[in-house]
């Protein structure tokens, strides 16, 4: 992104200088998640000539729809994987520092019950791990009493207290774009709505790409020294043009969102479901109450978006009414739902989905660089793998990196800002960087008025619908903004002044936002709210 006010590189201007043919690129990124926003901020931040094109918005496919948390991962503690979790945890208050505002420190509370394992003291020594590896120690125990106070209604049987300490949350679809706004002001370029078709070879060897405009229709071919596969849980596809082999079990996590006052938590809340012992956290996020998650086997094309089973709303649904028994929760209550598939490699398909390892893996076949796997803690260790591997295809270009930060640092501070709110003005500041201010001062001073409900105000979706390569209006209300997740409704309440802002912003007549708007409201009734 650069100082003049663009961000996003407008798509058709992208689409007309590919058919040109007149640049020549190092790297082409397919996939517009975390670790392909991450590749193409390496990749530019080395003066690579890099290109990342995602097939339908960014973060789309998995970085929208995940837990929310930029966390260590206690479990893999568990499990034996040291490593993992030590290099999340760096990673983690690299970017607490880095990020404020956008990467949240959040208490975590491990209800203890009677009977139930682990215990206080192996969970303590499991913290003490944890927190060592971090670098920091905050953690210690709540007795049942003080988890009474902090969790009002909580079903106190058999409770015994909590063992505390510190994770954090963040929203991972900002992230993506605050991400992808740094690596644009590096260089890079990217465009969503563009999908790889197949693969470019020559002499054996991988080197470009064919390029569909899902918009348009176009179709073109783009030639680089180096591709790189980063679509997630779809990578074997793209993959199996030079290797047959299947290695991506993708994995579905399904949540619930409810209105903070018919859950209020300030806190994270882990709990063991009464059926099958799993974890489950019901925590605060974006002013909102958030209950999950599911983990299983996803058999659905993936293709279509992910949906939650009535299987999993009700498993979720039992989950927060054995917790809460006296608040009355009922389907109801349910403002929205999400559901997501994460990349996990699979190594034994009949092993319980809650016991693979998130690794990450990176294979070279032919010159084609895939990478799948891991979290959305570590994208920057896993985005340097994949540039790495990427390597032997660049020649003598250096790929070296210049700098460990894995944001830029900032030029602009609280104050600077036209609001009196500290914390608002901090949040703005860590999802749209020295934007922050043009955001607010292109705005009408209605429309930067909190929504209520919600951390959000319609500045940030005028700033998103001129500034951050909004195709359609759901990019505009799931992704951009959280609106269509939080607002009842989808956001019904808001669609007048959305209306005014699209056309007004994108060009928009009446006829293309009614199109938008069923459009819109098929894809939240099937997929971002509740089965029938």
């Amino acid at each position: 992104m650069d100082k003049q006010g663009t961000t996003f590189t407008d798509r058709e201007a992208l689409w007309n200088t590919l058919e040109r043919g007149d640049e020549s690129w190092d790297m082409v990124i397919v996939g517009g998640g975390i670790i392909g926003a991450g590749i193409l901020r390496e990749a530019a931040r080395r003066g690579l000539k890099a290109l990342l094109v995602e097939q339908r918005d960014y973060a789309w496919g998995t970085s929208s729809r995940s837990s929310k948390m930029v966390h260590g991962g206690l479990r893999y503690i568990a499990q034996g994987d040291i490593g993992l979790t030590r290099d999340s945890l760096r990673e983690r208050e690299r970017l607490l520092r880095e990020l404020p505002g956008l990467i949240q420190r959040m208490g975590y509370y491990f209800t203890l019950r009677k009977g139930q394992f682990p215990g206080r003291l192996p969970f303590s020594i499991l913290l003490t791990i944890y927190d060592r590896l971090a670098g920091i120690k905050d953690h210690r125990f709540f007795t049942r009493r003080e988890v009474e106070q902090r969790f009002a209604g909580i079903n106190s049987q058999g409770l015994k207290g909590a063992c505390y300490y510190t994770d954090t949350v963040t929203d991972d679809a900002r992230l993506v774009l605050r991400i992808l706004q740094d690596a644009v002001g590096a260089g890079g370029r990217a465009a969503n709505y563009m999908k790889v078709t197949s693969l470019l070879k020559s002499g054996g060897k991988v080197v470009g790409v064919v390029i569909a405009n899902v918009e348009t229709g176009g179709q073109l071919e783009v030639k680089a020294r180096s591709v790189i596969n980063a679509t997630g849980a779809w990578a074997d596809r793209l993959r199996n043009e030079v290797n047959p082999e299947k290695r991506v079990r993708p994995l579905r996590g399904s949540h619930l969102v409810l209105p903070a006052h018919r859950l209020p938590v300030s806190d994270v809340l882990t709990i063991f479901h009464p059926e099958d012992k799993r974890p489950v956290f019901i925590f605060p996020w974006e002013g909102a109450t958030v209950v999950g998650n599911t983990d299983l086997d996803h058999h659905e094309d993936l293709d279509t978006e992910a949906s939650m089973s009535a299987k999993e709303f009700h498993y979720l649904l039992t989950a927060v009414q054995s917790q809460f028994p006296g608040h009355g929760i009922t389907r109801d209550d349910i403002t929205s739902s999400y559901s997501g598939i994460r990349p996990v490699i699979g190594s034994d398909k009949t092993k319980d989905p809650s016991k693979e390892r998130r690794n990450h893996a990176v294979w070279v076949d032919q010159g084609l660089v895939t990478v799948s796997g891991g979290k959305l803690t570590t994208f920057r260790l896993i985005a340097l793998d994949a540039v790495n591997a990427a390597a032997a295809s660049l020649g003598a270009l250096s790929v070296r990196e210049s700098s460990d930060a894995v944001f830029a640092a900032g030029d602009i501070a609280p104050e600077d800002l036209a609001t009196t709110d500290r914390q608002w003005a901090l949040r703005l500041i860590g999802r749209y960087g020295h934007h922050a201010k043009a955001l607010l001062a292109s705005a009408r001073s209605a429309e930067r008025e909190k929504i209520p409900g919600t951390e959000f105000c319609l500045a940030e979706c005028r700033w998103a619908a001129r500034m951050e390569s909004v195709v359609h209006l759901d990019d505009l209300l799931l992704r951009r903004t959280r609106l269509g997740s939080l607002l009842a409704g989808g956001g019904e309440s808001i669609l007048g002044p959305l209306e005014q802002i699209c056309c007004e912003e994108m060009g928009w007549d009446a006829k293309r936002w009614q199109s938008e708007l069923s459009r819109y409201r098929g894809i939240w009734k099937k997929h971002y709210y509740l089965p029938e």
